[in-house]
């Protein structure tokens, strides 16, 4: 068994969740007699360049189990981008001075598409040099969309708080007597997932009559044909839309309307959002009824207090499971879920090779949306239905929630 010291990082967008991977992690790394110090880096990767790592044997035990219910990511993120392997290597030598100066042989890396990238890279620049570390993706994202997964952590909790909010907002919009539209925009860049989540409040009877996922190009002029079919039917009209909707053109929708220019990430992603309030300006100059426009942002991304228990302890899982895999002597994967049964449900934990999720998407199938793309059919509702099941629990103090206090000591230097 290689023996030596082990470092965790949390990269890209937070989760209700991702802190439950780090505590099943950190909890397994710091009872195995092959790990014998524990780190945290500072914002990830970035805290890793210099060299700011957090002693995680300085924690309060009760503190670290705290993180099952604490949003966020704890240790702090980043979205830094290495340079690809064959040009400049010079941070891929500090990362290797930083392993050799701590005897790092176990590298978690918690994250998405663009994290799984990351630990690929790192991988294939250490076995290059020869230095013997286990590197390992720990998945997470509310966007659900990592390859080789039948689903991510993090997403179930979002999904549940899409559906349970949305079920809220229906009940609220229909309280006078006069017609409205709600345009609700939920996050998505490429993939669908989250938005198609608000199917699962219609399946309870107060969802949207409309959904428009990626998946499909956008239209105006058939959204303003949508919406008045179900306005003139019903009177009041509820809508999900994914802000990643593009049209043919690969605009997406405040690029419709004026020439836009959005800013991008260190990854070359535009920043999204806006779609609901420049849909809304569109429809109230076409029916000249009450419009609102409400987009979730960060909220379905923190909402530790709907957490879904499924996701909860399925995140939880996936950090003691990698690192079980990782003593065992693998290497170079992501941790991943396979879906064995919906009734009862059943995963099994597998072992997804780096190459297979770095920097691809994986988007909601074709047949599970409606031939006119602006619905969701049953076959997501099955899929989504056992992952946000169960009733949440959490520590609460003077009616206010407890999340953990950690210390944060950095390592002497």
């Amino acid at each position: 068994m290689l023996k030596g010291n082990l470092v965790f990082g949390q990269s890209g967008g937070p989760t209700a969740v991702i802190n439950s991977s780090a505590a099943g992690l950190l909890s397994a790394a710091l009872a195995s007699p092959a790990i014998n110090e524990v780190y945290a880096a500072e914002h990830g990767i970035v805290g890793i360049l210099k060299d700011r790592l957090f002693d995680i044997r300085q924690e309060d035990p009760k503190e670290l189990e705290l993180l099952t219910q604490t949003p966020s990511s704890i240790f702090g993120s980043c979205r830094h981008k290495l340079a690809d392997l064959g040009g400049d290597e010079s941070e891929y030598e500090r990362i290797l001075e930083v392993f050799k100066k701590h005897t790092i042989r176990y590298f978690f890396y918690n994250g998405g598409n663009d994290t799984m990238d990351t630990c690929h890279k790192i991988g294939l620049f250490l076995n290059k040099k020869g230095y013997e570390c286990r590197v390992v993706g720990i998945p997470k994202t509310i966007d659900n969309d990592l390859c080789g997964t039948d689903h991510c952590p993090g997403f179930g909790s979002a999904a549940k708080y899409v559906a349970t909010s949305f079920m809220e907002i229906k009940l609220d919009s229909q309280v006078y007597n006069y017609p409205q539209i709600v345009i609700v925009e939920v996050m998505g860049r490429h993939a669908g997932w989250l938005a198609a989540s608000s199917v699962l409040a219609s399946h309870k009877g107060a969802g949207p009559d409309l959904i428009y996922l990626p998946e499909r190009a956008f239209s105006l002029e058939q959204f303003e044909r949508d919406v008045r079919a179900v306005h003139e039917e019903k009177g009041d009209v509820m809508i999900c839309v994914s802000e990643g909707c593009q049209d043919k053109e690969g605009r997406f929708i405040p690029e419709m309307f004026a020439d836009n220019d959005l800013s991008t990430d260190a990854f070359g992603h535009k920043q999204l959002g806006g779609a609901a309030d420049t849909l809304a300006s569109f429809v109230k100059d076409k029916f000249g009824v009450k419009v609102r426009a409400i987009e979730f942002s960060l909220l379905q991304r923190c909402a530790a207090h709907i957490a879904s228990p499924v996701d909860v302890n399925e995140a939880y899982a996936a950090g003691e499971t990698a690192l079980q895999f990782a003593l065992e002597g693998h290497s170079d994967f992501m941790l991943g879920f396979e879906r064995l049964a919906n009734d009862p449900y059943s995963i099994e934990m597998i072992r997804v090779p780096l190459a297979t999720c770095a920097n691809h998407e994986k988007t909601v199938p074709a047949e599970w949306i409606n031939e006119a793309g602006n619905f969701v059919l049953a076959p997501f509702i099955d899929y989504a239905l056992p992952l946000i099941k169960g009733e949440t629990n959490r520590n609460e103090e003077d009616g206010l929630p407890r999340f953990a206090k950690l210390k944060k000591q950095l390592v002497n230097k």
